[in-house]
């Protein structure tokens, strides 16, 4: 968990320029970038992203102008550096869903999650398999695949626990060596129940449970 002095909470009226901004692939890309491995200039992020450093410099300022970057400490004069002002962006998705305006972004945002998750599975799986991670990180990583059966309460209730246990256990390791950064992707996302004639998705998940740590 955050705290509020690193959290942006975004709403669907007053922020709607803000959030039309982040509504470009490559600007949430340098932004996810920023925030996940730190300040960086315009030609460094451009060889992360495959992109020109013309681009890379042209969407930094897009996500300047709005303030979700700032400029970071130069280690000299020749080349700026940026750096996420934020380490979350938030919202009420009951606000984004009563905007039409707005609507799509949690789409958009929960797809780039996803994205998110697939590049750090495949960086984690590198990491273990060249050495750069020890072993010890082997048993408690992985992925959960769970459904369980939960009303509008209890689905948030578990969202403030997890909360609050993430928060403790972030408290606990800040001064430990051996803890190093954990992509942590939860969602909790309802179904309505399925009618019998209508064919199964190929692609759903079994809902059986995968080796994991939370």
């Amino acid at each position: 968990m955050v705290s509020e002095q690193q959290k942006r909470v975004l709403d669907p009226e007053r922020d709607a320029a803000a959030l039309k901004a982040l509504t470009h692939p490559l600007r949430i890309r340098l932004l996810g970038m920023l925030r996940q491995d730190g300040p960086a200039t315009a030609s460094e992020l451009a060889v992360r992203s495959g992109e020109s450093s013309a681009s890379t410099s042209y969407h930094l300022r897009v996500l300047a102008k709005y303030a979700f970057v700032a400029e970071a400490e130069h280690r000299d004069g020749r080349e700026r550096r940026w750096k996420a002002v934020h380490s979350v962006t938030a919202w009420s998705n009951t606000a984004m869903d009563a905007a039409p305006g707005t609507r799509a972004w949690i789409t958009l945002s929960r797809r780039v999650q996803i994205e998110h998750l697939e590049a750090s599975l495949a960086r984690h799986e590198a990491d273990i398999a060249d050495g750069r991670l020890g072993q010890e990180w082997v048993e408690p990583s992985g992925i959960d695949d769970l459904i369980p059966r939960l009303t509008p309460e209890s689905l948030t209730e578990l969202w403030e626990v997890f909360g609050r246990k993430l928060e403790e256990l972030i408290t606990r390791d800040a001064e430990d060596p051996r803890a190093t950064q954990v992509v942590l992707l939860t969602a909790g996302l309802p179904l309505a129940p399925r009618n019998p004639a209508t064919p199964a998705d190929a692609a759903a998940p079994s809902g059986t449970v995968t080796e994991d740590a939370s």
